[in-house]
């Protein structure tokens, strides 16, 4: 399935991503709309900021599940909390199986 929706494809599924950064005069009218239509919607930091904002713009075509291309734009806005600097650390626990894992060093890379 291509979404959470459970949307099926086949193999002539064909997919295109475009990212960008916009300004927020070019996203003003997404960010609206969002506002008065998304079920997610999360705060008001809408209001107040006016930097940059990612857009992607997405095509999905699949001559075997759909009859005609479509079409989504989808624009991030950045929280409203900073993020932090952080240092990753090794995690030798696996996930799954909560035993030591073999991390690759400086003295044996893995590549």
């Amino acid at each position: 399935m291509i979404d959470l929706f459970g949307t099926p494809y086949t193999k002539a599924l064909h997919v295109v991503e475009r990212y960008r950064l916009r300004d927020y005069d070019e996203v003003k009218d997404a960010i609206d709309r969002n506002m008065k239509e998304n079920w997610q919607f999360a705060g008001d930091i809408f209001n107040r900021y006016r930097g940059k904002f990612l857009q992607l713009h997405l095509t999905i075509e699949d001559t075997g599940t759909f009859t005609t291309p479509w079409t989504a734009t989808v624009t991030y806005v950045p929280g409203g909390d900073q993020m932090q600097e952080v240092v990753c650390a090794e995690n030798r626990n696996e996930y799954y199986y909560h035993k030591e894992a073999a991390v690759p060093t400086a003295a044996k890379p893995d590549f």
